[in-house]
């Protein structure tokens, strides 16, 4: 663990652990929603517009929990905003009722979108230029690693009973927390070297949009929830099933072949970031990304569905750090609403990627969803290839 960490500031690892925790849970209780929804009676679109009610609220409290994060600090939002999700989850297991159970849902969206916009600006703030891809890598291993090990969880759990799973998700909210709120509290905030800004001195939302390589960070998250969050949860199991003709399992093993070459090269990648720079670690990811897409377009069989997989795990590991050290780049002081931002382009995407590619696929084929994918996809690669470089120490070098 030392020698994986070794270097970096030690919230890196607190963030990473409560990154974890948090996954772990949620691992552990998506899969039981839908069917938690349908025990109070309601059809296939009610049970939808729970998972909805959760996305719709962190997307439109995100930037209110950036101004909180600007205001109040990236800590103590952190801790808020875990106790709302832990809180409301704990309650939702004991909802009596549809309406509840919904409202409840939603309440956990707010506490979710403090949570990751506090969480990723701390993680920006107290990492140095010259580490922060691979301290980003790291944090993201975390979610993956959670997101994977959860869901063998969930059986158990819910053939026990199908409020477990809410208090589980709330007893590892509660210990995220108290991780935070104990390895935290002293966190060094102090300016990062190179010439960093005084306190007073932020990076505010419309300075940031003027800048090419943060508007660049913004489109390749927003293809990221369009893609990885997006198509890769809702069309490729249906694609899987009705396209290839095939059981769950076969797109079981697609998933973690995905999972398991993502979480491998977040690390690599992080360091590639570092050493090489944003430009050339984001124009990768993006184009094998693009490649995964262009596999599921064009070769419906169950070699290219699994190629296609590998290539989409290796992609999205090397633009995940790379994209988030650009943000922590443009970032001068706390950034929670720059942050915000970046984090609600993700969720754009995967709130609008299912519904266009769905439409897609039900009124022309699984083909044209795809490739309405890989364009966008292929659209940010051209924006990576051209993004100004940001990682100081790189363009010192170069100007030399």
């Amino acid at each position: 663990m030392r020698r994986l960490f070794g270097g970096l500031p030690p919230e890196v690892m607190v963030l990473s652990a409560v990154a974890f925790a948090v996954a772990l849970g949620f691992g552990v209780l998506a899969p039981v929603i839908p069917l938690f929804a349908e025990s109070f009676g309601v059809g296939a679109a009610a049970t939808g517009a729970v998972i909805s009610a959760f996305a719709l609220t962190r997307l439109a409290f995100a930037l209110s929990g950036g101004r909180l994060v600007d205001r109040f600090g990236e800590r103590a939002i952190l801790a808020s905003g875990v106790g709302i999700v832990a809180v409301s989850s704990a309650l939702a297991g004991l909802s009596q009722s549809y309406a509840q159970l919904v409202l409840l849902r939603g309440v956990g969206g707010v506490g979710s979108a403090m949570f990751t916009v506090s969480s990723m600006s701390l993680l920006l703030r107290v990492v140095p230029d010259e580490l922060r891809g691979r301290a980003a890598g790291l944090y993201q291993g975390g979610f993956i690693l959670g997101g994977i090990s959860g869901p063998a969880f969930a059986g158990p759990f819910s053939a026990w009973s199908l409020r477990a799973p809410f208090f589980f998700y709330a007893a590892t909210l509660a210990v995220a927390g108290g991780i935070a709120v104990a390895y935290l509290s002293h966190a060094n905030l102090r300016e990062r070297p190179e010439g960093s800004a005084p306190e007073e001195d932020r990076t505010g939302l419309g300075e940031a949009m003027r800048n090419r390589a943060y508007v660049t960070a913004l489109f390749s998250n927003l293809a990221t929830g369009w893609v990885a969050f997006g198509i890769r949860s809702s069309l490729i199991p249906l694609f899987v099933k009705e396209g290839l003709d095939e059981g769950t399992g076969v797109a079981s093993i697609g998933f973690t072949i995905s999972a398991a070459v993502q979480a491998a090269l977040l690390l690599p990648g992080g360091r590639l970031t570092d050493q090489r720079g944003r430009r050339l670690t984001l124009t990768l990811g993006m184009a094998l990304a693009t490649v995964s897409l262009l596999l599921l377009t064009f070769d419906e069989t169950v070699t290219g569905f699994l190629l296609a997989m590998a290539f989409f795990g290796a992609g999205f590991g090397l633009v995940s750090p790379a994209s988030g050290a650009v943000v922590g780049d443009v970032v001068r002081g706390r950034g929670g609403t720059v942050v915000a931002a970046y984090q609600m382009a993700a969720d754009v995407g995967s709130i609008s990627g299912p519904l266009v590619a769905g439409w897609l696929a039900d009124e022309v084929s699984y083909a044209a969803a795809f490739g309405m994918g890989a364009v966008i996809l292929g659209l940010s690669t051209v924006l990576a290839t051209t993004l100004p470089e940001t990682r100081r120490s790189v363009t010192a070098a170069r100007a030399r």
